[in-house]
């Protein structure tokens, strides 16, 4: 890996959408995203001679309940360990806080990358669930 760069910061807005499109999430408002990323807790962004290739952030309270989100790699950069890369970083800012809870959603197909960190589905005990609220 030592052509990328690792950065502990927060992806930019233009970054974050960029490889949020990338990836096949759609389009996204930057006006939202940008008081998303804004908020987040703690933030990942990987380059590769000055442009990015991967991202991953932290949102939650900071103290009890934290979220991974958007960890997202260039399909080009996907297979390198980078996403391995990315969750220790994540999962070290996590770990050093005490955090009890960590939940995540994963994309399609994605289950067994984090089943490697610890993450499983409590399937039929819990379930994940979300809604998302058109503006």
């Amino acid at each position: 890996m030592a052509n990328f760069k690792i950065h502990e910061r927060i992806p930019s807005v233009s970054e974050h959408r960029f490889l949020w499109e990338s990836v096949g999430w759609g389009s996204i408002n930057t006006e939202m995203s940008k008081g998303s990323l804004n908020n987040s807790l703690y933030g990942i962004v990987v380059t590769v001679n000055g442009e990015p290739v991967g991202m991953g952030r932290i949102v939650g309270d900071n103290y009890m309940f934290f979220y991974i989100q958007d960890v997202a790699i260039l399909p080009a950069y996907q297979g390198l360990g980078l996403g391995k890369e990315i969750l220790k970083y994540l999962l070290s800012y996590i770990k050093k806080r005490n955090g009890i809870f960590v939940g995540l959603f994963a994309s399609e197909g994605k289950d067994g990358f984090y089943e490697k960190f610890g993450f499983k589905n409590h399937y039929p005990h819990m379930t994940g669930m979300f809604s998302v609220f058109e503006n």
